[in-house]
């Protein structure tokens, strides 16, 4: 008994050929889609940039000498510097009435205004004009606040002399406000991911229906 051979015809040869083309064109994005999905990466990688950059922003930097060196708490000599200096000396140590204090004023006679010693004896005994002096007005002891201790007086100092290490303008975001940029940025990116994550299931339900009608035919 004689077998018989069949020839392939040419589609049955060409069926897989056509059928991975199909799925490749499945697989391509519309032209909306790819500006959607391109947004949608963007938005997150904006977004993670811009709360390093605020994050960095609000944390001071390692003071040179570093922290030993400082007489006294920086973060107590803020709140008592915002209690008792910020009228004449400006909230942000930008000067007023009262000399600037970051970057510190240069006096007469004075090599290092950020000498921890030479701080002390200023915010505790005062200070008079001398010539030569940025500012003609007297600084009272203790700024007028006989009620400032020693130690107060130290971490004052410390407070000051940390600012004009991180620089004019680089004090650190109080932390109500770095907490609401902080719940801001984080509820933008849960927005951001559930969108690219619709965009992405959009894709994937449009493959999966274009593969299947691809392989019915």
């Amino acid at each position: 008994m004689r077998s018989k051979t069949y020839a392939l015809s040419s589609y049955s040869r060409r069926g897989p050929r056509i059928e991975a083309v199909m799925i490749w064109r499945a697989m391509r994005l519309p032209k909306r889609l790819k500006l959607s999905a391109l947004v949608a990466l963007a938005i997150p990688a904006l977004i993670a940039l811009t709360a390093i950059t605020t994050l960095a922003d609000s944390s001071p930097s390692p003071s040179p000498s570093g922290s030993a060196a400082l007489p006294g708490d920086p973060a107590k000599g803020a709140t008592l510097y915002a209690q008792n200096c910020a009228t004449c000396h400006g909230t942000s140590l930008e000067g007023g009435i009262g000399a600037v204090l970051n970057p510190l004023d240069k006096l007469t006679g004075v090599p290092n205004p950020l000498d921890p010693n030479f701080l002390i004896d200023v915010i505790t005994n005062g200070r008079t004009p001398q010539p030569g002096d940025p500012k003609s007005i007297a600084m009272p002891a203790k700024g007028g606040n006989a009620a400032l201790t020693d130690q107060d007086v130290k971490d004052l100092a410390a407070y000051i002399i940390q600012q004009n290490s991180l620089g004019a303008g680089a004090a650190p975001l109080p932390p109500g406000e770095l907490a609401k940029r902080t719940i801001l940025w984080v509820s933008i990116g849960i927005i951001a991911m559930v969108f690219l994550t619709f965009l992405l299931a959009q894709y994937n339900m449009r493959w999966i229906a274009r593969r299947a009608a691809a392989r019915r035919k």
